[in-house]
């Protein structure tokens, strides 16, 4: 099934090293040609014999050794590769990564590389879920690095939790699907809003929301890793641009309207994760509003609703929309894929623990147009993206 393909297979030092021995051999099996780097720390858990052994290729561990071959060994290895796998990938080498720190074989390996990289998070439960490390995996997943999320259950150290390293066999799954995705969308257009707007009321004040965009960019991101014609209309956010799609920066409801538009008769599918303003003030201050003695009164008027004019013109297209709610979810739902003749809506309660605006998880309910639901678990924006492209090219 992997005749052919050339993977890297990197090795840091944690107590699931010992897994990456069974990936190795597993991938090897199945046809892959697989070079290995090990960390210093990965040596004293697993012995590089036995990744020679079952690689059937020198294996790198130091920056100083011999080359094994004339060319620049680090360069040489990253050109090779159709993929990259860091298994386990500890807290460390996911910080040297995000942080742009090249000082080992497999850190300025892979930054010198332009292979698909998936990492496997392994580590303490803490650990995982310490804001540093989930916001370097949020930074990574926004660079369109691949992340499978570790499995719950008892960990070396003693304590149930979640970041276990997944089974091998699931590892090479996520392989063969990753393989088998880089070119189940080519040659699709999908056109992906993201973020909030923001509606002035003069020079300095705005209206806006909190969303920060990131399940519209990690939805972008997993659709140009599966080889889609991106764009990408995002409101302002502070997230980097995610590699491989067409940005289209706007702020008001009426800049992304337009920016939609122009983008809508030649698109595939329309997934629209954006936090449009639903008002906007009537008039714009020229100069700043001073503050006075009293109140403020604004009068607001309504924006377009740009999902309903997109379902009104839909032809081929396929139209999600989302509907963040914190009371009767499933009723406002239902009501809005109607109305606004959706394929699919994606559903999330705003109020939930571990959803909704600038949080790195959600947890949702998918609603089809032909009335079937599905209560998605609590998981990664990232991994969630990718579940959504799933349903998606379902409903293709």
């Amino acid at each position: 099934m992997l005749s052919g393909k050339r993977i890297v297979v990197g090795v840091t030092g944690g107590i699931a090293a010992y897994k990456a021995v069974d990936v190795v051999s597993r991938l090897r099996k199945l046809g892959a040609e697989v070079r290995v780097i090990m960390t210093q720390s990965a040596t004293e858990f697993v012995t590089p014999l036995t990744f020679r052994e079952l690689s059937g290729n020198p294996v790198v561990s130091d920056m100083w050794t011999e080359p094994k071959t004339w060319n620049v060994e680090h360069i040489a290895i990253a050109t090779w590769a159709d993929l990259f796998l860091i298994v386990p990938a500890t807290a460390n080498i996911i910080g040297k990564i995000a942080s742009g720190i090249a000082d080992d074989m497999l850190s300025t390996t892979v930054m010198a590389t332009k292979a698909q990289v998936l990492l496997f998070p392994a580590m303490n439960s803490n650990m995982y879920n310490n804001p540093i490390v989930t916001d370097n995996l949020a930074k990574l997943s926004a660079l369109s690095y691949h992340i499978l999320e570790p499995a719950a259950g008892m960990l070396a150290c003693g304590v149930e939790g979640v970041g276990r390293l997944p089974e091998p066999e699931k590892i090479v799954a996520k392989v063969i699907d990753l393989f088998t995705a880089s070119s189940c969308l080519t040659g699709k257009k999908i056109v992906v809003t993201a973020a909030g707007t923001r509606e002035p009321i003069d020079p300095v004040r705005y209206i806006g929301n909190r969303s920060s965009g990131k399940m519209g960019y990690a939805i972008a991101s997993a659709a140009a890793a599966r080889g889609a014609n991106v764009v990408l209309v995002s409101g302002p956010s502070g997230l980097p641009e995610p590699q491989g799609v067409c940005l289209k920066k706007v702020v008001t409801a009426e800049e992304m309207r337009q920016a939609v538009l122009a983008e809508y008769k030649d698109a595939d599918v329309v997934i629209k994760a954006a936090a449009v303003a639903d008002y906007r003030p009537c008039t714009v201050s020229g100069d700043k509003i001073k503050k006075t003695e009293g109140t403020l009164t604004l009068v607001l008027e309504k924006t377009v609703d740009i999902l309903a004019e997109l379902g009104q013109q839909k032809n081929k297209q396929i139209l999600v929309g989302f509907a963040a709610e914190t009371q009767d979810l499933l009723a406002y739902a239902e009501e809005k894929l109607r109305k606004k003749n959706l394929d699919m809506i994606i559903a999330n309660d705003v109020t939930l623990p571990g959803a909704g605006f600038d949080t790195d998880t959600n947890i949702v309910r998918i609603l089809y147009r032909d009335g079937r639901q599905e209560e998605l678990p609590q998981m990664r924006k990232e991994s969630l993206a990718g579940v959504l492209l799933d349903k998606i090219m379902e409903l293709m």
